[in-house]
């Protein structure tokens, strides 16, 4: 209806363009807002307050000139002008109306769009270090920015969805060295475990996979292990030292083939359970991007090199830094250690630039609040290789705090103590937990009730949406049942007769859904979508309770069949967007 009012008043603006009273170049793009009361109409526009100083005119006397050259339209009943100079319209009761057939033809497609066609776009997101399983942490960024590639997706853009996998790098070299630890304690090797290896129950799982299947081929004595090893923490030393002086013996002892499997075998298994639970959390992408492919390609030294040649790099302690405070980092970074050695920064740079190459119109990166410094140096380093830094959006989701039986859960993925998502979604569900998970903006602290999440009651909205559409269903399945012929007629015929004020208001809400996708997809705010469906859900469900639709009177009686057919749908459609089921019974 927007669009409708939009071209309505394009048309009159061209018309007093010709009349001379602006040019034809002023004329701008009609912003079209709903009224917050309805006693001052349905929509409002402050086009003549816009272009009152090029038309050299009052806002108001502007404002006549559009309405009066307004084209008469049965969509609206009474225009007037409010105020300094709004133009208010009133809409007729047909053009909610003929909401409801159009609804129930374009089905799954009402309310998309093709405002983003041609462009294309890429999502990366969650894309956490394949060095355990993903938690409930994680699974907010999964959900989250699932639904905004989904939006984007509706509303007309090309959508790449990507992992990248941190598959390179001392995480990594911490995990294998962790696994062949695990191993040696199965081959009855005695050591203290470092504080700083992970020591969750899924390193004893590939460690009893090696074992199992390569029986002592991999075993060490853990005295040449742990000789002349810095000591560790507990011992009055460096955790970090520990724990990178095991790796090194790691490599030593085993060598590079050995350890190398080591590696991919931890590696592996646990991006192989990461796909898994994603796919069943409905999360699924288009590539997995390896970070070791940057360095094999030759992306990170051609990325280094760019900015060596565009003299932005400088040495210092044997180390190669990039002069980041000049582009509004707060401080420079080292992109090359003074070992020779790449940093991840080196590989992230040359990652991004590898994302603008590949041709993305605008590139979307997911990540946790806890990356917010990070945000200025990438967005440095892609500014000066020349690139267009405004292209690169970082969306920064806080991780869920999880309580049970109103407790916090406390989760530490080092210690191995945390809630995998694998375990919410067992728990809870996918539904539940990609709804909860998108209840809110992304930047925006969250707590998951996991009691609320499980309960079947009205106060859990996954739930209580999920129902609206179920109950839908029943009243059709009760029609049946009794006999009722349901077959709905065609176009606008007996729709005159929604006169309730609970009718009313349910077109109203329907009429706004092209909007809310729109604006949910536009400003990547989920949240939006869920906002909308449960104040759907819930005037559908107090129209339920306050009326009858299989009434005698068939006339009205197919009217409200129609109007219940085309909220089930909206329903169905946005709970399709945010990843949520949409139950025939519940």
């Amino acid at each position: 209806m927007k669009i409708q009012i939009q071209q309505l008043i394009t048309q009159a603006l061209e018309q007093i363009a010709s009349d001379g009273v602006i040019t034809p170049e002023q004329i701008p793009v009609p912003i079209i807002d709903r009224t917050r009361d309805n006693r001052h109409g349905d929509f409002a526009c402050n086009v003549a307050m816009v272009l009152a100083k090029a038309a050299r005119s009052k806002p108001r006397d502007l404002a006549e000139k559009i309405v009066a050259a307004l084209p008469e339209s049965e969509l609206i009943t009474q225009v007037e002008i409010a105020g300094p100079g709004f133009i208010n319209f009133y809409l007729a009761e047909s053009a909610y109306h003929a909401l409801v057939p159009q609804i129930i033809k374009q089905g799954h497609d009402f309310g998309r769009s093709e405002s983003g066609k041609g462009k294309r776009v890429q999502v990366e997101f969650v894309s956490a270090n394949p060095t355990g399983p993903l938690h409930v942490g994680h699974g907010r960024g999964a959900a989250y920015g699932a639904v905004v590639a989904d939006l984007l997706e509706a509303m007309g853009f090309e959508v790449h969805r990507e992992y990248y996998v941190n598959d390179a790098g001392r995480q990594m070299d911490i995990l294998a060295t962790s696994v062949w630890l695990r191993y040696l304690e199965l081959c009855d090797e005695n050591l203290t475990f470092p504080v700083n290896g992970y020591k969750g129950d899924y390193v004893w799982d590939i460690a009893a996979t090696l074992h199992r299947e390569h029986g002592e081929v991999y075993k060490q004595k853990a005295e040449e292990v742990f000789a002349d090893i810095p000591a560790d923490e507990p011992a009055g030393g460096d955790k970090e030292k520990h724990i990178d002086g095991l790796i090194v013996r790691a490599k030593q002892l085993l060598g590079d083939n050995r350890y190398r499997f080591v590696f991919e075998l931890g590696l592996n298994t646990i991006l192989d359970d990461i796909r898994d639970d994603l796919s069943l959390f409905g999360v699924n992408y288009e590539e997995w991007y390896s970070e070791r492919s940057l360095t094999e390609s030759g992306a990170v030294n051609r990325a280094i090199e760019r900015l060596r040649n565009a003299g932005h790099l400088y040495e210092q302690n044997g180390a190669l830094w990039f002069r980041s405070t000049e582009f509004g980092d707060e401080k420079d970074r080292v992109v090359v250690r003074d070992n020779g050695q790449t940093t991840y920064f080196a590989s992230d740079i040359a990652y991004h630039m590898d994302k603008l190459e590949r041709g993305f119109d605008r590139v979307i990166d997911v990540w946790g609040a806890d990356h917010h410094g990070y945000v200025p140096r990438v967005k440095a380093a892609l500014t000066a290789l020349g690139d267009d830094a405004s292209r690169l959006d970082v969306l920064l989701v806080q991780f869920a705090v999880l309580y049970r039986g109103g407790e916090k859960v406390q989760m530490s993925t080092r210690s191995g103590e945390f809630v995998t998502l694998r375990e919410l979604r067992k728990e809870v569900g996918s539904d539940a937990a990609r709804f909860f998970y998108v209840m809110r903006k992304c930047e925006q602290h969250m707590d998951f009730d996991l009691d609320l999440a499980k309960s079947q009651s009205n106060e859990n909205p996954a739930y209580y949406v999920q129902y609206a559409h179920a109950r839908v269903c029943s009243v059709l399945a009760q029609a049946a049942e009794k006999g009722i012929d349901v077959e709905i007629s065609d176009g606008m015929s007996n729709l005159e007769r929604l006169t309730e004020e609970h009718e009313q208001s349910l077109l109203k809400t329907l009429a706004r859904y092209p909007e809310v996708l729109e604006s949910s997809a536009m400003n990547e705010e989920p949240h939006q979508l869920t906002h909308y469906v449960r104040e759907l859900a819930n005037e559908f469900h107090t129209y339920y309770n306050a009326h009858l639709f299989l009434v005698d009177d068939v006339a009205l009686r197919d009217a409200r069949i129609k109007l219940i057919l085309a909220v089930r749908q909206v329903l169905r459609n946005g709970l399709n967007l945010l990843g949520v089921s949409a139950p025939e019974r519940m």
